[in-house]
């Protein structure tokens, strides 16, 4: 039997201590590991995490039964993933796979998975660049890019899940743009929505230009430093 809505606010208090202990986790993870760290340049440059309000809860759960879910008390925290929310961003695209090496690290260790991480791209650069990593890539039909994780306590008794969504500082701009007037409830208005994809295809354009600037720096700093050893090798002699 479907879940009663005025169900959810009682399920929904008896079970946010837990979501927000294991987020917390989640966050500490990614702020005080090391390796993020150790580079000339941060892989991480910030994260933000939330726990969805009860009310977008609902809101959710009945667009949700509305699409012929079959949404009950029994299944609602396996339904709803995304009740705790992290949100990682970096610069470019090399920092990338570092953050998914350690992510994946975790996975048998402290946390498991609730079904394999996705990427969200429309781009067939970046399809490729996903799948030698051995993350399946969907295209989003409003071109949202991010790639998802979604997480467990690894435990026998858990049932709660962390969603953590990993992308570009570039790709954050045009998420809260269309958050803002296109996410849940999308625009009719047929200008905009073409306006957004063009701006997600903009942002494309900005990720990549900023991987060349840092790869571009990255050989910079290789071949001053190759300079400077034969110039040291030259003095000895």
């Amino acid at each position: 039997m479907a879940i009663k809505l005025n169900l959810i606010g009682t399920l929904y208090r008896n079970k946010v201590y837990e979501y927000k202990t294991f987020m917390r986790s989640v966050v500490s993870f990614f702020e005080e590991n090391p390796l993020f760290r150790w580079d000339w340049f941060p892989h991480i440059h910030s994260i933000k995490s939330r726990i969805k309000d009860p009310s977008h809860l609902e809101e959710k759960i009945k667009r949700k039964l509305k699409n012929g879910k079959n949404i009950t008390a029994d299944n609602l925290f396996s339904e709803v993933t995304d009740i705790a929310g992290v949100r990682v961003f970096y610069l470019h695209q090399g920092q990338f796979s570092v953050i998914h090496k350690e992510i994946m690290s975790r996975i048998g260790n402290d946390w498991k998975l609730f079904e394999e991480p996705k990427a969200y791209t429309w781009d067939p650069e970046s399809e490729d660049f996903y799948k030698a990593l051995h993350i399946k890539t969907e295209v989003n039909p409003r071109y949202y890019t991010s790639i998802h994780y979604v997480v467990m306590p690894n435990n026998e008794t858990a049932n709660i899940c962390c969603e953590i969504q990993v992308r570009t500082l570039f790709e954050e701009i045009w998420w809260e743009i269309d958050h803002a007037i296109n996410y849940p409830n999308p625009t009719n208005d047929i200008w905009c929505k073409e306006q957004l994809r063009v701006l997600s295809k903009l942002v494309g354009t900005w990720t990549r230009l900023a991987d060349s600037i840092f790869r571009t720096h990255d050989e910079y700093l290789r071949i001053r430093k190759a300079n400077k050893k034969r110039k040291d090798i030259r003095i000895k002699w």
